[in-house]
């Protein structure tokens, strides 16, 4: 579970009735938001714990390959010429130089390098869900629970996870496996997420429920 040092802050939450428990469904799939070069170096959009994450999303990798889970990648990425910029870029301009499709920075780091079955996604803004086909591709693999892991935990990972959330899929946050440029957005969001929008657990957690699934369940899905 998510701690917070603001005793004042949780007690309202509490007293609204916030912060109860979504539980995994039947069918979850690990869902890596952004987890590209780009966003692993300090240079570039990168720094605080990503790189943290990253090693702890290795080991749910392996645990998700294991059970035969369907498992997605997410890559933010751009065209050199700027036809592909939006709002987003406004906010922050030097997106599409630093994140230009086919460059070497919107590949999937390499301790994560996607197998044979397992599908990247681009993307143009924050949501994984937004203006892609993440929901259809979930749901024709029969998924109800979206694990999701990635950077950043107050950009991205937190606008995958509202949208799953409101898709009909049930968001698990592994707290270990999301990371941030910084520290202090990060605790917020996952204070946040926990209280409202998702199940934030341990990544020790995770890996128990992922165990706990009914025998053959995940097994001889198609991830074409």
């Amino acid at each position: 579970m998510v701690q917070t040092n603001k005793a004042n802050d949780l007690e309202v939450y509490e007293r609204q009735g916030l912060g109860a428990r979504i539980g995994f469904g039947k069918k979850p799939a690990l869902v890596i938001v952004d987890f590209i070069n780009g966003f692993n170096d300090e240079d570039a959009f990168g720094g605080g714990n990503i790189q943290s994450a990253i090693n702890n999303t290795e080991k749910l990798l392996a645990a998700a390959r294991h059970h035969d889970l369907p498992i997605v990648y997410t890559s933010h990425c751009y065209a050199e010429d700027g036809s592909e910029d939006g709002v987003f870029n406004l906010k922050m301009p030097r997106l599409r130089d630093g994140l230009k499709r086919g460059s070497k920075s919107v590949e999937i780091v390499e301790q994560l390098t996607p197998r044979k079955g397992e599908r990247v996604i681009e993307k143009l803004n924050p949501s994984a869900f937004f203006g892609t086909d993440l929901a259809g591709w979930l749901a024709r693999r029969g998924v109800d629970t979206a694990i999701v892991t990635g950077c950043t935990t107050s950009g991205c990972v937190r606008a995958t996870v509202v949208d799953a959330m409101g898709m009909g899929f049930r968001p698990i946050v592994p707290c270990e496996c999301v990371g941030d440029r910084a520290l202090g957005p990060h605790d917020a969001n996952l204070f946040d997420m926990d209280q409202k929008y998702a199940d934030v657990m341990t990544l020790d957690e995770v890996l128990l429920e992922l165990e706990m699934l009914a025998p053959g369940q995940t097994e001889g899905e198609s991830h074409d």
